[in-house]
């Protein structure tokens, strides 16, 4: 049979064991404990000498079943679905970081993930090198032998900037450092990382993949690309690992130890929202792009930030990795603080709420509430400006969403 679409190899990936109902969908293992034929079977269980189900904390069958979907698709050496996005961070970057490590990154980052890096793993003696992603040089410049990855968002949230992933992948391939990218705005089935030189790449399956924010999960997909021997702290793993030294280490030890493993009543809403994302994307990013453009016509907004615009300082890399629908999310400015709330509070349609790519439209003023608890110094530092309001597309008619803008600008509507 010839290579089957992305939406279909959804849909009909095989369950690594028949369902003794042959149910089309997989059930919903609620279950902590799996029983063993014998204690031979059972010790071989938990030494993973096989991929029998030992605890749930570890491995589930439900869940089993949503990352090898996610793997089949990606071509991925390894899926490892875990509780959050925020979670798929701690635990890829943990994975990799030891004391007096550095991480090179950006201060354009998701609030959390920038007092993860900073405060969290700043705290047990890892450093995170903060500096401009899109100057190679100044990236090069600041890797060291003491450098345990560079990490990224390939888009930044909420300040819109994209980076050239294949020259940071040089850098990297050159210096002996992993390249780990969180690739949320951009879901995978457009957005192949693997071709652009990520070696792990994070998801928060919040987003697209949950099919209308049912739930929370985050993914670390890892690509079998990078050289372990080349890592101080896992190069010893690779004489039994290889290339899978990473997963080895992240499935044995890591996610094990910190219990951040996604429940399978998750995993099963994920897997429903997974076989529907290929279309809500498609959807969601067409009116992201045409109501980019209207509200370029509007007077009372001073600027329109999606990196799918012509006018975006990024346009051509973006669409160069991202083609011509980068995303479901963009972000305006108004004159002030007092308008972006006024203009809030006017809202009818569009919801006030975080969280991205919903089923509903959703808008957000990032530096009350992300960035709310960050001082105005940290702010500025972040680019991130209190004239910004964040709007992630929904399913909405992209007419019912401009004329709600319109009003909640109180002008009138034509």
């Amino acid at each position: 049979m010839k290579e089957i679409s992305f939406e279909s190899q959804v849909l009909h990936t095989p369950f690594e064991k028949e369902d003794a109902y042959h149910s089309l969908s997989m059930p919903v293992y609620n279950t902590a404990a799996y029983e063993f034929d014998s204690a031979e079977a059972m010790e071989a269980a938990f030494c993973g000498y096989t991929s029998d189900h030992a605890y749930s904390r570890i491995t589930n069958p439900t869940v089993q079943n949503f990352e090898n979907k996610i793997r089949v698709v990606t071509e991925a050496f390894s899926v490892t679905a875990l509780n959050s996005g925020m979670a798929a961070i701690s635990n890829a970057l943990i994975t990799v970081a030891y004391s007096g490590a550095n991480i090179i990154t950006s201060a354009h980052l998701f609030g959390n993930t920038y007092s993860f890096l900073k405060n969290t793993l700043g705290a047990f003696g890892v450093e995170a090198r903060f500096c401009d992603l899109t100057n190679p040089e100044e990236v090069s410049s600041q890797v060291d032998e003491n450098t345990c990855a560079i990490f990224l968002e390939v888009i930044t949230n909420p300040q819109l900037e994209v980076a050239d992933l294949k020259k940071l992948s040089a850098i990297g391939k050159e210096k002996g450092v992993p390249l780990i990218a969180d690739t949320t705005v951009v879901p995978f089935n457009i957005f192949k990382a693997k071709d652009f030189g990520v070696d792990i790449e994070i998801v928060s399956s919040t987003k697209y993949i949950s099919g209308g924010a049912t739930s929370i999960g985050g993914l670390i997909l890892d690509y079998g690309t990078f050289d372990w021997k080349r890592s101080s702290k896992l190069a010893d793993m690779t004489t039994q690992f290889g290339n899978g030294t990473f997963t080895a280490k992240l499935r044995k030890e890591i996610h094990r130890n910190l219990g951040a493993y996604m429940t399978p009543q998750v995993a099963y809403m994920q897997t429903l929202g997974l076989e529907t994302m290929e279309v809500r994307y498609e959807r969601q990013t067409q009116t992201c792009l045409e109501l980019a453009k209207r509200l370029q016509s509007l007077k009372e907004i001073e600027s329109v930030n999606y990196t799918g615009l012509k006018e975006s300082p990024f346009y051509k890399i973006s669409n160069a990795q991202f083609g011509s629908y980068p995303g479901a999310m963009f972000t305006f400015n108004l004159s002030s603080k007092e308008a972006c709330f006024s203009f809030m509070n006017k809202l009818k349609l569009i919801r006030r709420a975080t969280n991205l790519f919903d089923n509903k439209t959703l808008a957000i003023h990032p530096a009350s509430t992300i960035y709310g608890t960050f001082t105005e110094e940290q702010r500025q530092s972040m680019d991130v400006s209190s004239k910004t309001i964040r709007l992630s597309l929904g399913l909405e008619s992209v007419d019912d969403l401009f004329n709600d803008i319109k009003q909640a600008l109180s002008q009138e509507i034509f």
